[in-house]
C-alpha cells in the first residue's frame, strides 16, 4: 500500500519533527524504549501528519503535559486509523501496555474498573501506539479519586463560532474574579473553551458539581441573551452552553496540550487571559507549528500554586447569589458545604 503524500508545511510553519524519519518505516523505537508500530501511518490525510508525528509531539511536550496527567486516571479515546476510521472510548486498561504501567481499580455502582494512570512518558507513548490521540483525565488524583483538585467549566458555543466561546469565557472569568477565584483558560481543541479553577482537595465530586451547576445557572440568569445551561440543543436558541457536568465523579476533561482528532490536528492550548479574544483563531495551535509555542513562556506555570478552598468559595458565592436576588425557593443558590467541607454521597470504593 502506498503512503499518502505528506503536504509541505505552509511558509513560516515548522514541519513535524518526525516527517523525514518516519517516511518508509513500519515501526520505530522511541528514546523511551516504547515501540511505535506503523509510525508512518497517516492519521491526518489532508495534512500528512502521521502516527509517528503524534508520538514525537507528545515526547516534545511531555515536560509541560506531565503535571496535568500525573497520578490521574485516564479514559482512553482510541482512534487506530486517525481521521479516516472510527473511534471508541475505553475505561478498562487495555492489554499490550508496557509492564509496570500504573493502573488503579475503582469501584462504583456498575462494578470495578481498572484505569490507566498517567504521569510517565512511557505510558503516554504506549497510548499513542494504541491509537489514542487526545488525553482524557479525571479531575482528581489517584490517591483521592473522589476529591477533585480542579473544577472545570466547558464552554460550548451553539453557533459553532469560537468568538462566542471567547466572549462567554470572559463573562465566566469576570464572575470568578468577583468570587476571588483564580482561573486558567485553554482552547478545547475544537470550537469551544475550557476554564480550569485549581482547588484544594477536600470536597467530594457531588459538592464540586453542585457548586459548578449553581454558578453556571446564576451566570446564565445574569446574561440570558448570551448564556444558557440548557443541555438540549434546541432549547439553547443559539446561546453559549455553560456545561458544569465535567465535574461529576468519573467524568473527564481533555488535558491541556492534547491533540484533537479534528482537521489540521489542533491542540487544546493553555492560554493567558490576555490572549482570550473573539479575534483569536484556535486553529493556529496545531501539530504543524507547536514548537513555536513551546518557545514562549508557559501561561499556566503557576496553576498548581493556587490551591483554593471550595468552602470559602461557596461562602463568597452565596453573597454573590444574594446580591443578584437569588432566593432559596426560586433560582439556584450556591450550596452550603458540610462542616468538614465535604459531601459523602456516592463515594466510590477503592480496591
Amino acid at each position: 500500500m502506498s503512503r499518502t503524500p505528506a503536504r509541505r508545511p505552509a511558509a513560516g510553519r515548522a514541519a513535524p519533527r518526525s516527517r523525514a524519519r518516519t517516511a518508509g518505516t513500519r515501526a520505530r523505537r522511541s528514546r523511551s524504549a516504547v515501540l511505535i508500530s506503523h509510525a508512518d501511518k497517516v492519521f491526518w490525510p489532508d495534512d500528512g501528519y502521521t502516527k509517528g508525528d503524534l508520538a514525537d509531539y507528545y515526547r516534545a511536550v511531555f515536560p509541560r503535559l506531565q503535571p496535568y496527567v500525573e497520578d490521574r486516571l485516564l479514559t482512553l479515546e482510541r482512534c487506530p486509523d486517525g481521521m479516516r476510521g472510527q473511534c471508541f472510548y475505553q475505561r478498562e486498561a487495555p492489554k499490550g501496555l508496557p509492564p509496570g504501567t500504573p493502573a488503579q481499580s475503582v469501584r462504583d455502582h456498575t462494578g470495578a474498573t481498572t484505569y490507566v494512570v498517567g504521569g510517565k512518558l512511557e505510558t503516554q507513548l504506549a497510548l499513542v501506539n494504541l491509537g489514542c490521540i487526545p488525553v482524557h483525565t479525571w479531575l482528581s488524583r489517584r490517591r483521592a479519586p473522589h476529591k477533585p483538585d480542579w473544577l472545570v467549566f466547558d464552554i460550548d458555543p451553539t453557533s459553532g463560532a469560537f468568538a462566542d466561546a471567547a466572549l462567554a469565557a470572559l463573562l465566566v472569568k469576570e464572575r470568578l474574579d468577583a468570587l476571588g477565584l483564580k482561573s486558567f483558560p485553554k482552547t478545547s481543541g475544537s470550537r469551544g473553551m475550557h476554564i480550569f479553577v485549581p482547588l484544594r482537595p477536600g470536597p467530594d465530586n457531588p459538592a464540586v458539581l453542585a457548586f459548578a451547576e449553581a454558578f453556571a445557572r446564576i451566570l446564565a440568569d445574569a446574561h440570558p441573551k448570551e448564556l444558557t445551561v440548557a443541555a438540549r440543543v434546541r432549547a439553547r436558541r443559539g446561546r453559549v452552553y455553560l456545561d458544569p457536568f465535567r465535574n461529576g465523579f468519573a467524568q473527564t476533561v481533555v488535558a491541556p496540550l492534547s491533540v484533537r482528532r479534528r482537521p489540521k490536528a489542533p491542540i487544546s492550548m493553555p492560554l493567558d487571559w490576555s490572549e482570550v479574544s473573539p479575534k483569536l483563531d484556535p486553529a493556529q495551535f496545531n501539530l504543524g507549528n507547536y514548537a513555536r509555542r513551546l518557545d514562549e513562556p508557559d501561561p499556566w506555570k503557576d496553576m498548581f500554586r493556587h490551591k483554593q478552598s471550595l468552602a470559602a468559595v461557596m461562602r463568597a458565592g452565596r453573597h454573590a447569589a444574594a446580591s443578584h436576588g437569588t432566593k432559596a425557593g426560586g433560582r439556584a443558590t450556591l450550596p452550603r458545604p458540610r462542616p468538614d467541607g465535604t459531601d459523602r454521597r456516592h463515594r466510590p470504593a477503592l480496591r
